[in-house]
């Protein structure tokens, strides 16, 4: 049987918890259950259940199964923002080539730091959309990215211009016309762990682990105006199964793939 999600609050809730649990279940159309001193794993177990946390400042979120819970935090994205705002290069704006006002398509959302990125560049006038499969990590992104509290710059704007979408992949991908965004980008993180931090392991639990596959390619070819980047690790074979130029990173533990709009496929 399946495990099912509840939303529940810390040991003490206050009114604001309360709200942000009731916000919880209105939008994943799931239950509350008072937490009456019972722990995470005791209501998993008892409940067969995922378990989502409605806190003071954040929502925590414990898969079935998780020693430790996925909550949304901008990780590396705000390091690499200020570099890029330094006028420092960065390997995945150099792959995606973005231009003010860009349209930018992130099929695999994760924790998001990409997608800032892409946001930076593309500036108010572009567009940036987070696709995440799995319903419990897109409204944990999603809320996260609105209700972060910083005061760091560009970092909040750049959260805040994020459309999140919950939705799969290639079904999103069919649903949209020719040329409709000028760089898609793929990552599908799962293949081999890339990324090192706790939160990131979490989202390994949490999030839907994807493949890619020649519709995925296909049809992202279709949709992108100018480009398809697709980041993997350096010893992926996705780059030559599906036909990326690879662009090599000596000392790195992931390369990107490009594949141009112009190229004949």
């Amino acid at each position: 049987m399946c495990a099912v999600t509840l939303v529940t609050t810390a040991g003490r809730p206050d009114e604001i918890s309360m709200a942000l649990a009731q916000k919880a279940c209105d939008e994943l159309n799931i239950r509350f259950e008072p937490r009456n001193k019972r722990s995470v794993a005791k209501l998993s177990q008892l409940f067969n259940a995922n378990i989502i946390i409605a806190g003071k400042n954040r929502y925590e979120y414990y898969p079935k199964g998780a020693g430790a819970p996925f909550f949304f935090h901008p990780n590396s994205a705000a390091f690499r923002l200020k570099r890029v705002a330094r006028g420092e290069q960065d390997p995945f704006l150099d792959a995606c080539n973005l231009k003010v006002g860009d349209s930018f398509l992130d099929c695999t959302l994760g924790m998001g730091s990409d997608a800032m990125l892409a946001a930076y560049k593309v500036g108010d006038l572009g567009k940036v959309v987070g696709l995440e499969d799995d319903a419990n990590v897109a409204f944990i992104i999603k809320n996260g990215m609105q209700a972060y509290d910083t005061s760091e710059l560009p970092l909040t704007s750049c959260m805040r211009q994020i459309e999140v979408i919950q939705t799969e992949a290639v079904e999103f991908l069919r649903q949209q016309g020719e040329n409709s965004f000028d760089v898609v980008y793929m990552d599908p993180m799962f293949e081999e762990l890339i990324e090192e931090s706790n939160n990131f392991e979490t989202l390994r639990v949490a999030g839907s682990h994807l493949h890619l596959s020649k519709e995925w390619v296909d049809e992202a070819f279709r949709v992108a105006k100018k480009r398809v980047v697709l980041k993997a690790h350096f010893r992926s074979g996705l780059f030559e199964e599906f036909g990326f130029e690879r662009a090599v990173r000596l000392t790195s533990k992931f390369h990107y793939g490009i594949l141009e709009k112009t190229s004949e496929r």
